[in-house]
């Protein structure tokens, strides 16, 4: 079984982006190539049982386990020791980018408090979307009963796009709520 986004590229976005850009060849349309979500854990660097929740909730997530990251180098002014877990990744690809994203836009986002729509101006450049989530209980899986610690995460949207234009195109058509 296909994502519902998935489905919905193949459908309505490619073909739209396709006449709207008149690109000549289809592999000149841009497309989602991953998405990866980052969550800080410097904060519970000396409680190992706050670090393995903030785990399981980004694991409960994005469907897939976290790589946890660990400090390259000692920083005395923020007490960090070289090898300190300082937080937590996990790259979406495939399906579950897909089946994420839609989750996140048609779910997750509206749950947002006041949500008017998300900055459109936070591209690189180089037709790459970040985002930062203030609290992770905007997500479904999480029980708002068992969370520790509120923990905000950034989401970064990886695209084939050469530019900003054509990013912001693609992001739009698949279901992203931009601010008017």
């Amino acid at each position: 079984m296909s994502a519902r986004l998935r489905e919905k590229y193949k459908a309505e976005v490619f073909p739209a982006l396709k006449e709207k850009f008149q690109y000549e060849n289809v592999m000149m349309v841009p497309k989602l190539e991953k998405i990866t979500l980052n969550m800080g854990l410097g904060d519970c660097k000396d409680n190992p049982k706050l670090q393995e929740l903030a785990v399981k909730e980004m694991a409960m997530i994005a469907g897939q386990a976290p790589v946890v990251t660990k400090s390259r180098k000692s920083i005395a002014n923020f007490k960090v020791r070289e090898g300190m877990t300082v937080g937590c990744k996990v790259t979406l690809r495939g399906d579950r980018m897909y089946e994420f994203a839609d989750k996140l836009f048609n779910i997750a986002l509206p749950r947002v408090r006041d949500f008017k729509g998300v900055n459109k101006n936070s591209f690189d450049g180089r037709g790459n979307y970040s985002m930062g989530v203030k609290e992770q209980l905007i997500f479904p899986e999480i029980v708002y009963d068992q969370v520790e610690k509120v923990r905000g995460m950034d989401i970064v949207f990886t695209t084939t796009a050469k530019t900003d234009e054509e990013a912001r195109a693609l992001l739009e058509l698949l279901g992203m709520p931009f601010e008017k």
